[in-house]
């Protein structure tokens, strides 16, 4: 029993000092998406300021993959240290339903919560050959063509790929889902018309939608868009009550000590209190949305449940 008290001491203590140091190496902060999407932009807005408010060097490293879970498995399998972070969004909770089979981790025992970040709405946008002007005619076109009309999302099981499939659930229309490897190749098919239909981030349409190059029918979030207040919520728009807003987090290894998780929330925290700051993080789509680790870990918990009600729902798999 001593022996264990001990050891116990020994090891807090160890993770005191490791903590008064840090950071005293680089700090990898890897996003588990592709490289200018969603998840990374804001990071690589995030890290210099970071960098500063702590005294240390945090760069950004990209390892897109299997629905997110390739850089995830990677971070949840590191040294809980505090050399090591991972910069997610919604995937993280949705791929651990999709992926069943093949998941090597837990997606909320093996990862700290660190903070909540941002969140932000996708936009229901379509290519403007299609004869749907708003969220209702869309669905009533659907309905008079059922599974005709395809959607492009960045992947199967994918953020895209799961608010299109629960937006057609809750609509009571069926779309066909046609997913490529990335949102820019999405994007790209939607533009040139060989795909009518898609929901992308707010920084992928807004500049389209201004050219007349896509019609924006609604946003996937509860309140309408500031740099699109023209545009209903789908809500508003023809869907009572759907609701599906993405977010941005920091999570650290499970065993990451205490006192670092808390430095690196509190340098996230003051970052998006930042006016410079949020104006870019404004300008690229999100709304800087902080929640510290103590609030952070129930949301994630939530989160998890709440996607994965959609995948039994929409029956999204990748298996």
């Amino acid at each position: 029993m001593k022996r264990l008290s001990l050891l116990l001491v020994l090891l807090l203590s160890s993770a005191q000092v490791l903590a008064q140091g840090w950071p005293s190496r680089p700090v990898r902060i890897l996003v588990p998406l592709g490289a200018g999407g969603f998840a990374d932009v804001p990071a690589r807005l995030l890290a210099p300021t970071i960098s500063k408010e702590l005294g240390g060097t945090f760069f950004v490293e990209n390892k897109p993959g299997a629905g997110s879970t390739i850089g995830a498995n990677e971070i949840a399998r590191s040294a809980p240290d505090g050399t090591n972070f991972l910069f997610t969004a919604t995937p993280h909770v949705i791929s651990a339903h999709v992926y069943k089979k093949r998941l090597q981790y837990d997606p909320l025992k093996d990862f700290t919560p660190v903070a909540l970040v941002a969140s932000g709405p996708y936009v229901l946008a379509v290519h403007p050959s299609l004869a749907a002007k708003s969220v209702k005619e869309l669905i009533e076109l659907a309905k008079k063509e059922p599974g005709k009309i395809d959607f492009a999302s960045s992947g199967n099981g994918s953020a895209q790929h799961l608010v299109g499939a629960m937006f057609a659930t809750e609509a009571g229309i069926e779309l066909n889902h046609v997913p490529y490897k990335g949102s820019s190749q999405a994007m790209q098919d939607v533009l040139a018309g060989r795909v009518k239909v898609t929901f992308a981030g707010v920084p992928n349409v807004l500049n389209q939608v201004r050219a007349g190059k896509l019609r924006a029918l609604g946003v996937t979030g509860s309140k309408r868009w500031p740099d699109m207040p023209d545009v209903p919520t789908i809500a508003e728009a023809g869907v009572p009550g759907y609701d599906a807003s993405l977010w941005l987090c920091m999570l650290a290894p499970a065993g990451t000590p205490e006192a670092i998780v808390d430095k690196m929330s509190q340098a996230i925290g003051k970052a998006l209190h930042d006016p410079d700051t949020v104006q870019k993080l404004r300008t690229a789509g999100i709304a800087p949305t902080y929640m510290g680790p103590k609030e952070f870990g129930p949301f994630l918990r939530a989160e998890y449940d709440k996607w994965g009600k959609v995948v039994q729902q929409t029956g999204a798999t990748v298996n």
